[in-house]
């Protein structure tokens, strides 16, 4: 299944907006979408999950604000809440979404390889070794 951009009345129901600035929304979204481009292309089917939250924090916070007062009431955001971009966990959840995350591993080994012995193995090297009950090869 191909992945489908999100709309402008998913960001809206995802951030529990009643109005939203529809232009405003697609060019978020269609900016999220090519910011997830290039961690994983082409994106998954799911990556909505990720896309819809990106775009979020630039719709609600644009210009990056981390303490506003306005009147009497004021409201201090984390800092580096706002503007468009992906946090280490949505890159790692678009990885993961397209079945590029987890560990692997790589056998160097030649297909063709012989599981002989490489060394030269002499049965007249050293002492004979003779079994001697009680006491093993000696």
């Amino acid at each position: 299944m191909a992945f489908v951009p999100p709309t402008a009345e998913q960001l809206a129901l995802y951030l529990g907006l009643d109005q939203i600035d529809g232009n405003r929304a697609d060019l978020l979204i269609e900016q999220a979408v090519a910011l997830c481009e290039s961690v994983v292309k082409p994106l998954p089917a799911q990556a909505t999950a990720v896309v819809l939250p990106a775009a979020g924090r630039a719709y609600i916070n644009p210009q990056q604000v981390t303490y506003e007062t306005v009147g009497p009431m004021s409201v201090q955001r984390p800092s580096g809440s706002g503007g468009l971009y992906l946090t280490k966990a949505d890159k790692s959840a678009l990885k993961s979404l397209a079945g590029r995350g987890g560990a692997f591993t790589v056998d160097p080994t030649p297909a063709a390889a012989d599981a002989s012995p490489t060394y030269p193995v002499d049965d007249d090297y050293g002492p004979p070794l003779e079994w001697e009950p009680g006491w093993g090869f000696i």
